[in-house]
């Protein structure tokens, strides 16, 4: 069964882990923002940003409006750094580097990387070979556009393991999930530094020998860029 966690909570906010598979808001069954506010017996919690359904790791949930408002200009101006994991089974383009490009809509509610830079997504990353057939990649997003990573990875010829809206498909369907997972964040608020990192805790590929080996290199993300 899949259940969220509590990472770290002060006055201000809390950092909860998200499993993979559950949608952010409700729909059908209590989104992760309903199970938190039951989690923590809070009245109301402000989400700050958001992950995908298919994406696990650490979410802030604010926990007054003026942390919210804070979080929020920090997200603006990007004074938070974000960092993922994410694995593929196609060889990319390159093995690090950037990717800038418009986000476009596509079909379905997908979006495409297109070469104009008008309001570019920014993202960069490096990557590293697993098992055969598998690539692990650690990418720190300079933008927070909607479905960011994933379209950024496919442009370069490496859509995350387990996406069946952006690999193909009946390889997707195939895993147990989406190999995507929010895996460090640093930021300071209200004058205290805090840095936080949770390496992924499902899916066989994310607990494979060799990506826990690979994770020792990127332990520190933010000395990795």
């Amino acid at each position: 069964m899949r259940t969220i966690r509590l990472i770290f909570e002060n006055n201000d906010f809390a950092l909860l882990y998200k499993p993979a598979g559950m949608n952010f808001h409700s729909e059908e069954e209590a989104g992760f923002v309903v199970l938190a506010k039951e989690l923590l017996k809070a009245s109301e919690l402000y989400p700050v940003h958001r992950l995908d359904k298919m994406t696990s790791g650490l979410v802030i949930l604010a926990k007054n409006r003026a942390a919210a408002q804070s979080f929020g200009k920090m997200f603006e101006t990007r004074e938070i750094e974000k960092y993922y994991l994410a694995v593929s089974l196609r060889k990319p383009k390159k093995k690090q580097g950037w990717i800038k490009g418009d986000m476009l809509p596509a079909r379905r509610g997908d979006w495409k990387l297109s070469l104009a830079k008008t309001n570019p997504a920014v993202t960069q990353f490096v990557s590293a070979a697993l098992r055969e057939g598998e690539r692990a990649f650690l990418v720190k997003p300079h933008t927070g556009k909607t479905h960011q990573i994933r379209v950024a990875l496919k442009s370069l010829g490496s859509p995350i393991a387990g996406d069946q809206r952006y690999a193909h498909k009946h390889e997707a369907l195939k895993e147990e999930r989406g190999y995507l997972h929010a895996y460090a964040l640093r930021f300071t608020l209200n004058s205290e530094s805090f840095s936080f990192v949770l390496p992924p805790e499902e899916g066989e590929r994310f607990l494979s020998k060799a990506i826990k080996e690979q994770l020792q290199q990127w332990s520190d993300p933010w000395e990795v860029f």
